[in-house]
C-alpha cells in the first residue's frame, strides 16, 4: 500500500538568518575546541589545573601521559596557540598554567551559538 504524498507549494521556508558569530570568532572557537578534542590535552589541562599553585613544570607533565618531551611540548604549544594555557620560561624549564578566564571563555562560546 502506498501513501498519498502531499506537496505543499505554499510551505514556509525559513529566511536565512545571519550567524551570531562572525568568521573571526567561528575560527577562534574552533581552534579552542579542536585543541581540547584530544584526550592527552585534556589530561594536560587536569594535570595543570590540580598542579600546585595551578601550574605545572612540562618536566612534571611528560609521566603523566606516558608520552616523550617533545611530544607533550608539541601538545602544549597547540594548547597555548588556542590561549587556553599560558607559558612562562624559568631557566631552562617551561611552566603552564591555565590562561584566566580561558575555560570560562570557552563555556560561554557555546552558550552563544
Amino acid at each position: 500500500m502506498t501513501l498519498p504524498v502531499t506537496i505543499e507549494t505554499d510551505a514556509c521556508c525559513a529566511t536565512a538568518r545571519e550567524p551570531r558569530v562572525g568568521a573571526e570568532e567561528a575560527e577562534r572557537i574552533a581552534r579552542v575546541f579542536k585543541a581540547l578534542g584530544d584526550p592527552t590535552r585534556v589530561k594536560l589541562l587536569s594535570l595543570i589545573a590540580g598542579g600546585e599553585g595551578g601550574e605545572a613544570c612540562i618536566c612534571d607533565l611528560t609521566a603523566p601521559v606516558g608520552l616523550s618531551q617533545g611530544t607533550v611540548s608539541h601538545h602544549m604549544k597547540l594548547l597555548a596557540e588556542a590561549g587556553l594555557v599560558t607559558r612562562e620560561q624559568r631557566g631552562r624549564w617551561a611552566y603552564f598554567a591555565i590562561a584566566e578566564g580561558a575555560l570560562d571563555g570557552a563555556a560561554a562560546s557555546l552558550r552563544a551559538l
